[in-house]
């Protein structure tokens, strides 16, 4: 009888081996393996030229699916949840979401963490919704995160994913491309983990030169900082190519940095400096680069618990990075409570010298 127990026990080891084998199998010949560049498409490219002189604006928001409101918190920050509440929920999140772009009346918005066909989002179509919502402007979308199953946290997966950046802009642009960035997880983590990326749009400007508009989010949960290390090297290097040709320069998105010219401890709260956050480095990029940030306002929260004011840990990690020939006119953190995203939007108004 024991033998028979155990022959049993054994059986179903070698069940549940097999299948995870089977499942690491599929996942790694699915793997989403972008090329280093991708030339993405603009649709509904409008005429509107950008002109030197003329104030222009820029909103970057990271609109976190549209499932991470304020009563969500999410497993990798410590909390226990992966996907929003419901779809009601998700749908509220996103029309509120939508709202503010139309309000907001920027002419160009870096969006991240939008939904395509996702468990976490009810596989609402977040991109044709706000781009629907939008129509005169030109939309561009590219993956960062694509993945037919994620197995955690067990006891609710986030399941499969399709995401990523989208750029919406008011004006004509020439090209739009994918740059994939270097850093990566070992295997099998990386499977399930996001493929970061930015995208750039090339803008024509009077006088033969462009705007060249960067959309970006880089990393934040890899221990020891060394894929993000890698990841500002390769933003670095970048920055130094277009430098070169006395282009204008907007970089901006959700940084997953302490932006400088901010500080945490001017927002009150009740919990410790979070470890995945770390101050960005006073070494980066040419040193004549300006950062357009609103230290006054928190651009993000932490999601180990759902939001209380004065409880979590607020941190200005969103914001842009400018070239010398641009003028920073005025930048706006748009404090919304975290009710529909755990990041508040900032806005920012620039000229082209």
């Amino acid at each position: 009888m024991i033998r028979l127990t155990l022959k049993g026990i054994i059986w179903i080891l070698l069940a549940l081996i097999a299948i995870i084998a089977v499942f690491l199998i599929y996942i790694t010949a699915s793997d989403y393996k972008p090329a280093a560049e991708i030339k993405l498409t603009a649709d509904r490219n409008p005429e509107a030229r950008l002109e030197q002189g003329q104030p222009f604006s820029v909103t970057t928001f990271n609109i976190g699916y549209a499932g991470l409101d304020q009563g969500q918190d999410f497993f990798m920050d410590g909390g226990s949840m992966s996907r929003s509440s419901s779809r009601k929920q998700t749908e509220t999140n996103l029309q509120a979401i939508t709202h503010f772009l139309e309000n907001a009346g920027s002419s160009f918005y870096l969006l991240q963490e939008v939904d395509v066909d996702s468990s976490r989002s009810n596989h609402i179509h977040e991109v044709k919704q706000i781009s629907d919502m939008l129509p005169s402007y030109s939309y561009t979308f590219a993956y960062n995160y694509k993945a037919p199953w994620v197995p955690v946290p067990i006891a609710k997966p986030m399941g499969a994913v399709q995401s990523g950046l989208l750029t919406l802009s008011s004006f004509h642009s020439t090209s739009q491309t994918r740059f994939d960035l270097p850093g990566k997880e070992s295997w099998p983590v990386q499977l399930f983990e996001l493929d970061r990326a930015f995208v750039e749009s090339r803008l024509p400007v009077d006088q033969g030169k462009e705007l060249i508009l960067v959309n970006l989010h880089l990393s934040a949960f890899d221990k020891g900082g060394k894929i993000r290390k890698q990841q500002l090297e390769f933003l670095e290097q970048y920055i130094q190519r277009e430098m070169e040709n006395d282009n204008y320069l907007i970089i901006g998105g959700d940084w997953n940095h302490a932006l400088p010219g901010t500080d945490p401890a001017i927002f009150e709260t009740q919990q410790a400096w979070p470890e995945w956050l770390q101050p960005f480095p006073d070494s980066f990029g040419p040193s004549d680069f300006k950062w357009a940030v609103d230290p006054d306002t928190p651009s993000v929260r932490t999601l180990d618990t759902a939001y209380h004011e004065g409880v979590n840990f607020l941190a200005v990690i969103d914001g842009f990075l400018v070239s010398p020939n641009v003028e920073v006119v005025r930048v706006t953190g748009h404090d919304l409570g975290f009710s529909n995203s755990d990041h508040n939007p900032v806005t920012g108004q620039f000229i082209l010298k």
